[in-house]
């Protein structure tokens, strides 16, 4: 128990994802008691166990599902016959919480100008955690951009050899060009990030897009970015488009429509 608890206090030291599974009830003959614990990874592997056999690989697979989706759950199993599809033959039951440890969600911005600097105000007032970057140092730093938790004065194709891009990370491009976008963006695409989105006009992405197309970036992958980016809000200065920046990643992030709730009032 104590490996798992180490190896749980690494996942959180280096903000990194976990699912922890922990036996909560157990009835008759199972293979483990109440409190037996199982941390899994990413990649399958995992520290402690809840059973083992074809119990432990369907919570495994179930904890694989939740890092991803970031939703706990409570998964009952009887231990009686698998012919109707049960893990085991032990005669026992059993309830096992499967409870997602993520990183704190974090909003990488690239490209400190006077957007960026609004994006990254507004998302710490949020309570997310902040990230900048710019390749221009000067503008990558404390005086300019004191909200931010961390800073990353690279080059944007650099980035992701830099600054850890998970499930948990939203990319807000606010950079001063297509330019920089396009020799830039490709190495963003192969990461895990929730939300890539690219400010601009619709022409400037397409100019964008066409240029990473002939690089040979496949459509699947240009199809994650939002650009323009935002919630329509006829939005102009700095902090108006911050505010429709961020609404639309806590649209996504909390899996919601964006629609006014008048509207929603009025189809009830």
């Amino acid at each position: 128990m104590n490996k798992i608890y180490q190896s749980l206090a690494e996942v959180e030291a280096k903000q990194e994802t976990a699912a922890l599974c922990t036996v909560i009830k157990s009835e008759g003959s199972t293979p483990r008691h109440v409190g037996s614990k199982m941390l899994v990874y990413p990649d399958g592997r995992f520290v402690g166990t809840v059973g083992g056999g074809e119990l432990e690989y369907r919570v495994i697979n179930e904890a694989r599902q939740a890092m991803l989706d970031g939703r706990p759950r409570l998964l009952h199993y009887n231990m009686s016959d698998p012919s109707r599809g049960d893990p085991g033959v032990c005669g026992g039951q059993l309830e096992i919480f499967v409870e997602p440890i993520l990183p704190p969600p974090t909003v990488l911005v690239i490209g400190m100008g006077h957007v960026g600097k609004a994006v990254a105000h507004l998302a710490k007032w949020l309570g997310f955690r902040v990230a900048v970057s710019d390749d221009r140092p000067e503008f990558c730093t404390p005086e300019n951009v004191p909200e931010a938790d961390a800073y990353y004065p690279v080059p944007m194709a650099e980035l992701p050899k830099h600054a850890p891009i998970n499930h948990q990370t939203y990319l807000v491009l606010t950079t001063r060009g297509a330019n920089v976008d396009i020799a830039g963006l490709a190495s963003l695409l192969d990461t895990q990030a929730a939300y890539i989105g690219v400010i601009g006009s619709k022409r400037r992405w397409l100019q964008t897009a066409k240029a990473l197309k002939s690089q040979g970036v496949p459509e699947e992958k240009l199809a994650r970015v939002h650009s323009p980016i935002g919630i329509e809000l006829q939005a102009e200065t700095p902090e108006e488009i911050a505010v429709s920046i961020l609404a639309e990643i806590l649209m996504i992030r909390n899996r919601s429509t964006g629609k006014m709730m008048s509207e929603k009032v009025r189809l009830e």
